[in-house]
């Protein structure tokens, strides 16, 4: 079974379309979560330390601030 994955983004994050593209090729669904329409969501990232976007959420456990596939493949397990 898949672990959950959500990745906390803006419109214009060329590494939030990079990390959902690396999601994609890998087969993987995750659920978006635009941080410039959902202050509670941005808030949340500035809680775990992140304070810019990507984040990505994995199992709401893991909180990884950018796009760091080797962290991300850690979490998920890889």
């Amino acid at each position: 079974m898949q672990k959950s994955i959500v990745i906390f983004t803006s419109p214009s994050c060329v590494w939030c379309t990079k990390a959902k593209n690396y999601f994609i090729k890998q087969g993987l669904k995750y659920k978006s979560i635009d941080v410039t329409k959902d202050k509670f969501a941005a808030n949340d990232c500035l809680k775990h330390g992140c304070k810019g976007v990507p984040v990505i959420l994995i199992s709401g456990t893991y909180w990884i601030c950018g796009f760091d596939q080797k962290k991300i493949e850690n979490a998920l397990g890889k």
